[in-house]
């Protein structure tokens, strides 16, 4: 017996009894020969984070732009923050860590440079518009450099979990893995937290400035809140698995402070005075961009004019910008607009 399977026969033993067990995953839409030490969810999680769609989180903003200011989240702490909130969860209910971890930390590759900001005007300028989960999907499957040509070739568990992790609202369809459920809740708490903890560090909010009821509901500081989210979540998430709900809730106190919460932060925050002047100049870069692409494809890499040339220019030219970096898509469009001196 190889170490793989040592662990996949001691999965049952360890986890709870509707836990995703490795060995019973639906599997890989390509088939491949097992890995000898890694179980496939592991072997999931260290493809993402080799990918260069990873790598690149570090330079994605998550809500304020930072190039200059290393305090500030980025797109890559926020994916962090997500799996440590996410795995504490997964382990008080005896869940599969190793899958959770995979869709935690491959959750958000297909964001957008700008984070909501730039997703929301290709949303605009794309036919049929655009939604970063499902862009992260097209990026795990399509973008991506595997070993064996385009596509990672990831476990259709950490594709599904991926694909529903968005949402708030009881309208999305929820993940088909109760490790996916847990990190479509751990990205919430995770981003409104820490873009409050960021609102702060800006000036933009005080403490005191935060919905007193909320507060008082939660805690009064980043890690109380944090704490008293991730306890709840386990307790009546627990509750609920064993009346045979099975599913990954917050006790409806809890949860409606963490709506009236976040709620606050789209309101001040998100579509706040404050960010408006960003959203502003993010916008024109990002439609004078697709615009310039839409006119000279030829200005792209190879591979993106090749996705245009089989499934449609402006489809391409998503691809391509989507994919950018905060500061690449700056530089680009500095490039393109600014006249570079002659030097004879």
């Amino acid at each position: 017996m190889n170490i793989r399977e040592t662990q996949e026969r001691r999965e049952p033993e360890i986890l709870a009894p509707y836990a995703c067990f490795s060995a019973e995953s639906r599997g890989r839409d390509r088939a491949e020969k097992k890995c000898l030490i890694r179980t496939e969810f592991q072997r999931d999680r260290d493809r993402v984070v080799h990918s260069k769609a990873f790598r690149r989180l570090k330079h994605k903003t998550q809500v304020y732009i930072s190039q200059d200011n290393d305090h500030y989240r980025t797109r890559l702490t926020h994916t962090l923050e997500v799996s440590q909130i996410a795995r504490t969860i997964g382990s008080g209910l005896g869940l599969n860590n190793d899958l959770i971890e995979a869709i935690a930390l491959a959750h958000d590759v297909g964001h957008t440079p700008f984070s909501h900001s730039g997703e929301e005007v290709l949303n605009e300028l794309m036919p049929g518009g655009f939604r970063h989960n499902q862009n992260s999907v097209r990026v795990l499957t399509m973008i991506e450099e595997g070993s064996a040509g385009r596509g990672l070739n990831l476990t259709w568990e950490v594709l599904d979990g991926v694909l529903y992790h968005s949402g708030f609202d009881g309208r999305d369809r929820e993940a088909g893995t109760l490790e996916g459920q847990v990190i479509k809740l751990s990205d919430k708490i995770a981003y409104v937290q820490h873009d409050i903890d960021d609102s702060i560090r800006a000036g933009i909010l005080k403490p005191s400035d935060l919905p007193k009821e909320c507060i008082k509901t939660l805690g009064s500081t980043h890690s109380k809140r944090i704490s008293t989210l991730v306890t709840d979540a386990i307790e009546h998430s627990s509750v609920l698995i064993n009346n045979g709900t099975g599913i990954i809730k917050l006790s409806p106190g809890i949860e409606q402070a963490l709506v009236e919460l976040r709620n606050f932060m789209f309101e001040n925050v998100y579509f706040g005075a404050a960010c408006k002047a960003e959203r502003e100049g993010i916008r024109h870069m990002i439609e004078f961009l697709f615009a310039y692409y839409m006119k000279n494809p030829d200005k792209m890499p190879d591979f993106y004019q090749e996705t245009a040339a089989d499934e449609g220019l402006e489809r391409g030219v998503c691809d391509y910008i989507s994919g950018m970096t905060d500061n690449y898509c700056i530089n680009t469009f500095k490039s393109i607009t600014i006249p570079r001196p002659f030097n004879i």
